[in-house]
Order: C-alpha cells, then structure tokens, then sequence
C-alpha cells in the first residue's frame, strides 16, 4: 500500500477526502490491494500524501461504511476480505446526487448550512393544521387528473402575491406549480428548446445551474459580476448570440448584490434585439434583511422575455418541492403543453395547504418574523466570526441569508468545508460557485439556524480547522 499511488490535484473542485477515498476504493476493487491488507496509518499516509490526519481519517471512514475495510481500533485499518463481484452485478454503489452541494438528504440542518430555514422557528402546529385539512380537501376530491398545470387555487394566490410583494403583474394562466427551482428550470428547458445554443451564466454562480444548463444541452458562457450584478457588456463580448441568460437580480447567489436598474435595462435590451430569453431565479423572493427588497426583474418586461422562477424552499420548507414560474402569456399555452407531458406539478395536498398559508394572511407574517429573527443570528454570527475567527476567516459581504467569508491563509475552502461536517458543521466552499476561480478560496456561512449556545463554539471549532489546514 506504502507504494500506490494516489494522485491528489489540489486545483480541482472535489474534496482532498474524496480523492483519497476514490483512489483506494479503485484499487482495493482492481485487486491492487488485496483483502486484509493493512492500510497505512492516518498519520503515516498523511504525511506521505501532505494532508492532514483528518482528511485521511474521513475518506478511511466512508471506507468502513461501505464495507471496504474494517477499523481494529490501535491495531489500525485493514481491506475487508470480500466475495469477488461478477461483472453482471459490479454495480455502483446507491451514492446521492451531486454531493458537492447536498451532504445529506432529509437530515436536521447542520451548523452554517445554506438553502434552508430556521429549523427552531417554524409555526409547526399551524402548518399541521393546514396539511391536516389539506389532506381532507384532497380525499375528498373528486377522482380525477388535476391540473398538471398546478391547483387553480394556490396558482391565483401566487398571482397576488407577486403582485404585491415582487410587483410582477401576472394573470393565474401564467403561472406554473412545479417541484421547486429544478422542476421549473427543467420545465424552461424542455419548452424552450434551447439545446447546442449558448447561456449567460453568472460568475460565480448556482453550480446546480450550471449543470442543470449542461445537462440541457446547452453551451455555458461564464460572465462576470460586479457590484452592479451581472456584466451585461462583457456578456455581449464573450456570447452575442447567446439564447438565454440565467441572473438572480434581487440578491445575486451567492454574492450578495442587488443588480442596478441601468444593468436590469441593459439586460432587457440585449434579450428583446437578440430574441433571447432571461430566466430571473428569484430564490429568496422578497427575504432581504435589509430595508426593502427590490421589485423583481420581470416587472420591468414589457416584451415578454423574462420567464420568473420562485420557490417556497428558502420560505416555508425545502421539504416541499414547490416552487413556481411565471411566464409571459405567449408561452403559456407551450410551456402548458409541456408540463401536461412531461412535468406536471407535484400532488395536491401540500399545494392546498400552501394556498391556504397564503390565502389566510400566515406568509406573510411568517416572513416578516424571519426577517427579524435571520438579520439578529446574522448580526450575532459577525460577533462571533470577529472575536472568535477573525485570524482565520475574513468576513467579504453579507449575501442573503449567509455570510461570505475568505480563508486567510492557503487552506483549501473544499477541504475545510468537508473536515468540517465531522464536526456537525456544513458551512459550503465558495470556490465550486466559480467558473474561472480569481483566486476564490472562501466559505459561505449561513445564519438561519445559527444556535446563539453553540455559536462562539462553532466559530472556534471553524476558524482552527482553517488553521489546520494551513499547516
């Protein structure tokens, strides 16, 4: 074992831990390794490989867990003796997708995790309440195929909604229930037919995005932002003839600005000369911590090329899968037809129950409390990364629900992150987020279930993984 080699490329974007495990896993599988072979100790392989104990020690873990070696304690880690696989059913483990985003699926959120709200601070009693007589409503239905389109119901409420909070003036026909941002940026796809053309894609930007575009079919253009949001000249520069553009104008993910009225009209320009189509990712609806959120992208398209994506996910629960879009009414019999076909929305009774939080009024007092409560853990989170990290974690914005932080120091930002949910702690790597780095080495920490016992600790805990990583 001493003699394999195992190629780490610190430049790429998956974890140092990830590598390791891979390489071994590949060998024991090969029979370059064979069963009962020792396997060098955490710390032996970690200075032969120039890492530290606990990335060794994290990939050889995920190896036990899979039954590829087995740990005897001081008596160290040795390949397990398995039954040789025939090549009929040598098959992949049940691995879950894109797990540089997603560590775990259906788990408690963790200490900085993003993309998910207050645990601790949901009305669960109302919400059953409402799911409760939701599931009645939904029995007692007649039986039929509902509308692939989405409930009549929540599809008008969401109309007014956007109305009032986004200033998005739609008519219920334009609007589609789908299985949250995914569910409508598929449906997008499909309707628009844009495979082999090319997409304006913001740097750095939503990496499920950017795989999502790709695996669409389409060529990917990376164009910068700035502190006006997405760079509309460099983007005519690099893609003219682009056919899409894909921005999140209110708080750009995951920098954090808002994208100026003059960049928003430029936009607009460029789409409606070229008969390109913008997609506006409105992820966190009108949840600004600060002042008021700006209205949306789509309220400013008189000529119907703006298709606006919401979601309930950041707002109510991730559990959900309900998101929306908004399309301008010359697509809407099209995009219909597609969501007939191929996605129609998801089952009745969350939608109902969804309709009703809106209809009674709870949404947006649900918001208004989360406003308060997000924008004091965020503002307790800074005191704590200041007296607590500051030598290691560099504070660069406040973005949403999140902080952006840079590594001081040459710690590698997807190291730390993947080091760090040993810890009960997901903070996310900034650097996936980028298509041409600038030398992006950061972490992105959210505050929504930011525990005020716990936070100093956490911190701590944080900033000396960073030190570890420095060496």
């Amino acid at each position: 074992m001493t003699s394999l080699p195992i190629g780490l490329d610190r430049a790429k974007k998956t974890p140092l831990a990830t590598q390791i495990y891979a390489a071994i896993r590949a060998a024991i599988e090969s029979g370059q390794i064979a069963p009962d072979a020792k396997l060098p100790s955490w710390r032996d392989l970690a200075a032969q490989l120039g890492v530290s104990r606990g990335t060794v020690r994290l990939a050889y873990e995920r190896l036990v867990d899979e039954q590829l070696a087995q740990s005897f304690g001081a008596a160290g880690t040795r390949v397990a003796d398995r039954p040789a696989a025939s090549p009929a059913l040598a098959l992949a483990p049940d691995a879950a997708p894109m797990p540089e985003l997603f560590h775990a699926f259906g788990a408690k959120p963790l200490a900085f995790q993003m993309g998910v709200p207050a645990q601790d601070a949901f009305p669960y009693k109302l919400w059953s309440r409402l799911m409760t007589r939701a599931a009645r409503q939904t029995a007692a239905a007649p039986v039929g195929y509902p509308d692939p389109r989405g409930d009549p119901e929540l599809r008008r409420e969401v109309a007014a909604y956007l109305g009032i909070a986004r200033g998005i003036h739609a008519h219920a026909s334009q609007v589609f229930i789908t299985a949250g941002f995914a569910g409508a940026l598929g449906l997008v796809l499909r309707a628009l037919e844009l495979g082999g053309k090319r997409a304006w894609f913001e740097d750095p930007g939503f990496p499920l995005t950017r795989t999502a575009l790709a695996l669409g079919g389409m060529t990917v253009a990376a164009v910068p932002v700035d502190a006006e949001g997405l760079d509309v000249a460099a983007g005519i520069r690099m893609a003219p003839d682009a056919a899409l553009a894909v921005v999140t104008p209110g708080q750009q993910a995951p920098l954090g600005m808002t994208m100026s009225l003059a960049r928003r009209h430029a936009l607009l320009d460029w789409a409606g000369a070229h008969g390109a189509w913008v997609v506006e990712d409105d992820y966190l609806s009108e949840l600004q911590l600060e002042g008021r959120a700006a209205p949306a992208l789509a309220s400013l398209d008189h000529g119907g090329r703006v298709l606006h994506i919401g979601t309930f996910s950041k707002t109510i629960s991730p559990a959900l899968r309900l998101g929306f879009l908004v399309v301008p009414m010359a697509l809407a019999r099209r995009v219909g037809d597609v969501a007939a076909c191929l996605a129609p929305a998801p089952g009745a009774t969350a939608q109902r129950a969804v309709a009703g939080f809106l209809r009674d009024g709870h949404y947006l007092r649900h918001l208004r409390r989360m406003k308060r409560l997000y924008a004091a853990r965020r503002a307790a989170l800074l005191r704590c990364l200041h007296d607590e990290a500051a030598d290691a974690l560099d504070v660069q914005a406040t973005a949403g629900m999140a902080v952006v932080t840079r590594l001081r120091g040459h710690s590698s930002d997807v190291d730390v992150a993947a080091r760090a949910l040993g810890a009960s702690m997901a903070p996310v790597p900034l650097s996936p987020w980028y298509v041409h780095a600038h030398g992006a080495n950061g972490l992105l920490l959210g505050v929504t279930n930011a525990d005020g016992r716990q936070l100093a600790a956490d911190c701590r805990k944080l900033a000396a993984l960073v030190r570890e990583g420095n060496g």
